[in-house]
């Protein structure tokens, strides 16, 4: 680990004016941060300890919908009665991620804020161009069975890690972000970015600024909500597909629905396309299918990750079902 400054912040203001300038980060769980900065992925000239800050709070808004701290643990998350009630999906989600020491540690900011685990990104003797940009991509032409099949370009086929976000992306949730130039909100949709020619700008967050919460809307279904991750083992591993879904049936018909996919993308994936095919129709396994085939489509398999398109259609349709039966 290379040598950097260490500050405790006290409060908001202090964590952003420590944390303005582009090689400082913020630290609360650690669980990828400090791995990375043990590889020198990640190289901070200053790294900022916010886990005083006030922000570890799950609260019932107004309209209904749920804040979510910045700092809340992943396993409080998980278990709140808020959550597991009204966002079964996200429960669910948060469940699968990592090992149970892991979520104990790891926050709603950091989740957020996760990077890919794609071995040329980790390994800095290879090339990557989000670690170092213009130095290529070695998964392109390299063993690519864990990569992306869709929002990839020639730049980087990398998979967006995140189990949490996949949820979020599904329930329409909201990031609030405290920076320098005040208070803003974005969906969880616009917070991360495709990486296009530029895959080391990963997020549209800035310099200094401070992810306070995510808004969960109040969304009526989505108590009728589930998610499904198929990976190489039971524990701790990263998805080769998982699916976030929410159904809203009526007599046996799909009023409306939410789709989103993790594991096969370069970041949380909003299935869009697939949740309009499936409004008015039954909500039975043809119906499933054929949103889980429109899911992928568009997929841009490799070398080795052909296989992620079957898998994904079918790990949506269990999704749905599962979602179903809930109701």
């Amino acid at each position: 680990m290379l040598p950097f400054r260490y500050v405790t912040a006290a409060d908001e203001q202090s964590a952003r004016a420590s944390a303005s300038s582009g090689d400082a980060r913020y630290l609360a769980g650690g669980t990828t941060l400090v791995d990375l900065m043990k590889l020198h992925v990640e190289r901070p000239a200053v790294v900022v300890d916010i886990n005083r800050l006030a922000l570890s709070d799950i609260r019932e808004l107004p309209d209904g919908g749920v804040r979510v701290g910045g700092l809340v643990r992943n396993s409080d998350m998980a278990q709140h009665a808020l959550i597991r009630s009204r966002y079964p999906v996200l429960s669910q989600a948060l469940l699968a991620g990592a090992s149970g020491q892991i979520r104990n540690m790891a926050t709603t900011g950091g989740n957020l804020l996760q990077r890919t685990r794609c071995y040329y990104f980790r390994d800095t003797s290879a090339a990557c161009n989000k670690r170092t940009p213009g130095s290529g991509c070695g998964a392109i032409d390299g063993y690519n069975r864990i990569h992306a099949i869709l929002g990839t370009s020639e730049q980087c086929i990398a998979t967006h890690p995140s189990d949490m976000c996949v949820a979020l992306a599904a329930l329409d949730a909201v990031v609030r972000l405290s920076g320098p130039h005040g208070e803003r909100s974005v969906p969880v949709t616009d917070f991360h970015l495709l990486p296009g020619s530029h895959p080391e700008r990963e997020s549209v967050i800035e310099p200094g600024e401070l992810i306070t919460a995510v808004d969960l809307p109040p969304l009526s279904f989505a108590a009728r909500s589930a998610y499904v991750k198929v990976r190489d083992r039971a524990s701790y591993a990263f998805a080769l597909a998982s699916a976030a879904v929410a159904l809203d049936v009526h007599q046996g018909v799909v009023r409306d629905a939410r789709i989103a996919l993790g594991g096969v993308a370069t970041k949380p994936w909003r299935a869009r396309e697939a949740e309009h095919l499936l409004a008015g129709r039954r909500a039975d396994r043809s119906s499933f299918r054929a949103a889980g085939e429109a899911a992928v489509a568009g997929a841009v398999p490799r070398a080795h990750n052909g296989f992620k398109i079957e898998l994904a259609t079918r790990t949506v349709v269990r999704a749905l079902t599962r979602a179903g039966a809930a109701g």
